[in-house]
């Protein structure tokens, strides 16, 4: 022991704190009786010193039993002790976690997450200890992994572009900052998910930091949440669209609406500065109707939207004659197209069902708005063309029409053909381009043919003009009536005459249909050539039909030509898309037999080649004569003031006696007070204070008088729609006329229900 202490240990070349250390490490009395028991005696000591923590193993070996010498062997054992101690961390450490883990398995799972024990250290590869859950949300459930492949499994899985910032997050989490986050992260079978972790940061008895923490599928969520984000700012943006886009509108229609009123306004004035004037009243007084009916269209237009947008507008089907639609149509737009000297071309394709059922105001309305732009963006002298092709229909008893209309307007660009048809777009303003109209007009078609199971698309270029193409499918009408086969037309030879090719081949089409046989020629010139030769032949024509407008020569002189040529025997029929009011007398003094509006229909074509051989025995339906409304008495319904002037006016006018009340109520007490038959007809009004018409109506029908309680009525309102005239007649009303006042209509109405 003196030995020991007096020149083993104060030969050790450390300080005194790790000699202290070892003389407290060593057990002298062990080290003796080593000498007895003749084993070797070995003693580690662990010492904790300014440059780092060390541990040393001394082993004593007795030299000599019989002596009391022996000898000491010193060794660094410092990294293996502490392989050792980081080992049995570990052990314990794995223990605590799989105990852990394994006790919210169960709970956890059932919810959707997994559970999670990071652990991170420098110089360390990382290590993931995950529960059941985790490894199936991680693709591998059912490894037998290690705590480092499993954190591969997880990491290498996250794209390289997402891995910086989800190691930040992590740091995060490790510093408090943090408690949860969502990731993208790639599965093994390669689908993208987005999960949810969270984690919070646990310390072992050592104070090792680590995070342990949840971990969940979220994908389904954050992509709707990002589809219901997308759709927000889709709206937002169609908010903002629809905004600006009204914004426009409200500043163009400020502009539309003010050119009619100041024409009204202004022409007003001057008409009453020059009453004595009658032939220039009269003229101010047709532009002021233009006018008011310009400033009509532009709100009838603001109301149809209204109604569109808020699932309002319904279809109303009837029976409708097409060439009926579309004569009337050519009628409504002849005045502006022969204001504009416009070519106007309309034909014919393929029409086999001339009856169909359809709503035929909203057709009318397609029409018009497309022909309207045809006719107001085209120079004069343009072109505007409508062709009608029938196209069968994969439903039985159904049609498909085709309706091309195209103009050599100015075009429109590439880019406003993308929303021509979203509300309250224009591509110039009236300010500009000098053209009104409210933005809404192919908006409001887009809308009617969408409703009627139709198709409408646009093919434009700007300088060069602009093509519209409308598919409808509607309905046969199966009552229409069937064209009886005509024997006298049988093997008749007819010459077809138009410097258009595709009229002369629809023509000559329908003439074989009849069981003609048809020949054609597309210019005045030839016509004759072949009428010669024909008669030479001994072969003759026995009918022409002939345009009226070609460039060499027109029909009416074609006619004379052929008149001497075949004399008077043949019919010749005159086709034009104009009014021929203007050349009727001179073109029948040259020999024309009848005119035939151009689109030509096989109905029309069979009954004027037909008409020679009626019987003469036909006489012809007299005329209805006029309606003599004198000692009829009207009781108006009606609250305006200037409406009631008014009414009063057109009606006396008319021959008829007028009695005003205020409201509805005031009309029930009068019809209470009259005796039976003082009135002949209510005009009731719908909007009114105290009691609104429909009240009113239905209060007279269900008066004790049958003879007041039968009355007719009718309602005169401001409540122009489809659904407002149902309104009326469900309240008992015989008759629904609109505001402002249709004259011509009002006195049909008046004399259908007072003759």
């Amino acid at each position: 022991r003196e030995y020991l202490e007096t020149q083993i240990i104060p030969a050790l070349p450390q300080d005194e704190i790790y000699r202290q250390r070892i003389r407290e490490a060593m057990d002298l009395k062990t080290v003796f009786e080593m000498f007895e028991v003749k084993e070797p005696y070995s003693v580690d000591i662990e010492i904790d010193m300014k440059d780092g923590h060390f541990y040393k193993r001394f082993d004593f070996y007795s030299v000599d039993p019989e002596s009391e010498y022996c000898i000491v062997l010193k060794t660094d054992t410092t990294a293996v002790r502490l392989e050792q101690l980081e080992q049995e961390e570990r052990k314990r450490e794995l223990e605590y976690s799989k105990q852990e883990l394994a006790d919210t398995d169960g709970i956890m799972a059932d919810a959707g997450f997994g559970m999670w024990h990071m652990t991170l250290e420098e110089g360390k590869a990382s290590r993931l200890r995950a529960n059941a859950k985790m490894k199936e949300l991680l693709g591998i459930a059912g490894q037998d992994l290690t705590e480092e492949e499993i954190y591969d499994a997880w990491y290498s899985h996250v794209p390289e572009t997402e891995r910086p910032g989800v190691m930040k997050r992590i740091d995060e989490m490790l510093s408090g900052k943090l408690s949860e986050c969502i990731n993208l992260w790639i599965h093994p079978d390669g689908h993208e998910m987005y999960t949810r972790f969270g984690g919070t940061v646990v310390a072992d008895e050592n104070g090792k930091q680590s995070l342990r923490g949840y971990y969940s599928d979220v994908t389904e969520s954050v992509r709707e949440d990002r589809a219901q984000r997308d759709a927000l700012a889709d709206a937002l943006v169609a908010a903002e669209h629809a905004n600006k886009a009204k914004t426009t509108f409200l500043n163009n229609m400020s502009h539309d609406i003010r050119t009619p009123m100041n024409a009204i306004v202004g022409f007003t004035a001057l008409a009453a500065d020059h009453i004595d004037q009658k032939d220039l009243v009269k003229d101010y007084l047709s532009k002021i109707t233009i006018s008011s009916q310009h400033l009509l269209s532009l709100i009838n237009d603001v109301l149809d939207m209204s109604r569109i947008e808020s699932g309002k507008m319904t279809l109303e089907e009837t029976e409708v004659h097409l060439p009926d639609l579309i004569h009337d149509m050519r009628t409504i737009i002849h005045a502006n197209v022969t204001a504009k000297q416009l070519n106007l071309n309309i034909e014919t394709q393929d029409v086999v069902n001339e009856d169909i059922i359809i709503d035929k105001l909203r057709v009318n309305q397609i029409f018009l708005n497309i022909l309207s732009n045809s006719i107001k963006f085209t120079p004069n002298g343009g072109t505007v063309s409508f062709c009608v092709t029938e196209k069968k229909s994969p439903i039985p008893e159904h049609a498909v029409f085709e309706f091309r209309i195209s103009d050599t307007g100015i075009g429109m660009s590439k880019d406003f053909q993308k929303t021509i048809f979203e509300a309250f777009t224009r591509e110039k303003t009236s300010t500009v381009s000098g053209i009104q109209g409210t933005g809404l007009g192919m908006a409001i078609t887009k809308s009617i043919v969408d409703m009627m199971g139709g198709t409408i698309s646009v093919n434009s270029e700007e300088g060069k003009g602009t093509e519209f193409i409308v598919t409808v499918p509607c309905r046969i009408n199966s009552n229409s009536s069937k064209s009886e086969a005509i024997p006298e037309l049988h093997d008749l030879r007819a010459l077809v005459v138009d410097d258009d090719t595709d009229t002369c081949l629809s023509v000559s089409s329908m003439l074989r249909t009849l069981g003609m046989k048809p020949d054609w020629a597309s210019s005045g010139k030839e016509a004759l050539i072949r009428t010669k030769e024909a008669a030479k032949q001994t072969d003759p024509f026995n009918a022409y039909i002939i345009d009226w407008q070609m460039p060499d020569m027109n029909g009416v002189e074609l006619t004379r030509q052929i008149r001497k040529i075949v004399g008077e025997d043949a019919p010749i029929i005159i086709l034009t898309a104009y009014d021929w009011g203007d050349i009727e007398t001179e073109a029948k003094e040259a020999g024309v037999n009848s005119f035939c509006p151009k689109p030509i229909f096989m109905s029309e074509l069979r009954n004027v080649l037909s008409a020679p051989f009626r019987a003469a025995s036909e006489v012809k339906k007299p005329e209805t004569a006029a309606v003599d409304f004198t000692g009829k008495k009207i009781l108006l319904a009606e609250d305006n003031e200037m409406n009631q002037m008014i009414a009063e006016a057109i009606l006396t006018e008319a021959g008829l006696e007028v009695e005003i009340a205020n409201n509805g109520a005031e009309a029930i007490d009068m019809m209470k007070k009259a005796p039976a038959g003082t009135y002949n007809i209510i005009l009731m009004d719908i909007q009114m204070p105290v009691m609104d018409g429909y009240e009113a109506a239905r209060l007279v029908r269900n008066l004790d008088d049958p003879a007041k309680a039968n009355i007719p009525i009718v309602a005169v309102t401001a409540n122009a729609f489809e659904e407002d005239r149902k309104l009326a007649l469900e309240a008992g009303m015989n008759g629904h006329l609109a505001k402002p006042y249709d004259i011509p209509r009002m006195m049909e109405t008046l004399r259908q229900l007072l003759a």
